[in-house]
């Protein structure tokens, strides 16, 4: 099936999965639990909490994981967000240091921010438009420098 002229591929597209530890630990934790029960109760009621704890694990995380960061011709979005290209200003790859001091002592109660904990790199994004209240968007991200730049060759389009 070829491309239709109406299908636009993003120019930069990213899910802010939990890393695998998080999974490791966290099934090693329900592993835990489970011996704890399955000495203490019949086997089936401890089969049958593990595995709803699993459940309830795996939907936190998946959950947890789901935010995007996408940019498409004409707008940014970031988690549940959307902004249009000519609201976007200034663009700003920030090292580990960086993103923790603008996150942290340096930060604007205004910002919106899409953050994730185990993502110590971050992109920010100045908002150009008078009726947003938030000043800039401060987006967690693995690629922090191609994501700037996809959010730069945006803007200039715009």
């Amino acid at each position: 099936m070829k491309n239709s002229p109406l299908v636009t591929t993003p120019a930069y597209d990213e899910r802010l999965t939990v890393p695998l530890r998080w999974w490791v630990q966290g099934i090693m934790f329900v592993a835990t639990l489970w011996l704890a029960m399955i000495v203490s109760m019949p086997a089936a009621l401890a089969w049958g909490l593990t595995a709803a704890i699993l459940a309830l694990l795996s939907l936190a995380f998946s959950a947890y994981g789901s935010a995007r960061i996408v940019v498409e011709p004409g707008h940014l979005r970031a988690g549940r967000a959307r902004i249009e290209a000519g609201f976007l200003g200034a663009v700003e790859a920030l090292d580990p240091e960086a993103a923790r001091r603008v996150a942290g002592m340096e930060a604007d109660a205004r910002a919106y921010l899409v953050l994730r904990p185990y993502l110590r790199r971050a992109v920010r994004v100045e908002i150009t438009d008078p009726a947003d209240p938030a000043p800039y968007w401060l987006l967690s991200t693995r690629h922090p420098d191609r994501l700037a730049a996809a959010i730069a060759r945006l803007t200039r389009e715009a």
